[in-house]
């Protein structure tokens, strides 16, 4: 069975389909440049999903959260807006490019830094590379002649 446009799935990064449904766009009049257009043309998108409704690992959402910041909502809504561009479409897919971006990043595990301790070796050339440094300035010092 073909799907409908409303029922298209939507690759927001590798291996995260959505419906489409689950992006919820709306549009107002933006600012700044254009002129007249501006006053008559809501331009300006606003994407909004729920980050339950995004099928990632409960570790990346949590990831997306963080990235997101002040952009999620108390009740765990992703709000990304763009009014960048004169074109419904074009900052349409601004937003979608965001979201893109913040779930790649999201998805991605973060290298866990293993706890390492210097060598003895350099350790001793560490201490060796101070002391030769003390003899050169100690030289440098003028001694008082008996």
């Amino acid at each position: 069975m073909p799907e409908t446009p409303s029922t298209s799935i939507i690759e927001i990064a590798p291996g995260v389909r959505v419906h489409e449904s689950v992006l919820e766009f709306s549009f107002t009049t933006s600012s700044g440049p254009g002129g007249q257009n501006v006053n008559k043309r809501a331009t300006r998108a606003e994407l909004r999903v729920k980050l339950a409704d995004l099928p990632v690992h409960p570790a990346a959402r949590h990831r997306l959260a963080d990235a997101a910041g002040w952009r999620v909502t108390p009740d765990g809504v992703l709000i990304l807006d763009s009014g960048e561009h004169r074109s419904q479409l074009q900052n349409k897919g601004e937003c979608l490019e965001r979201l893109r971006e913040l779930v790649t990043r999201a998805i991605v595990v973060p290298k866990v830094r293993k706890k390492t301790k210097p060598s003895r070796g350099s350790k001793e050339r560490r201490l060796a590379g101070k002391k030769a440094r003390s003899e050169i300035k100690g030289n440098r010092r003028s001694r008082p002649e008996d």
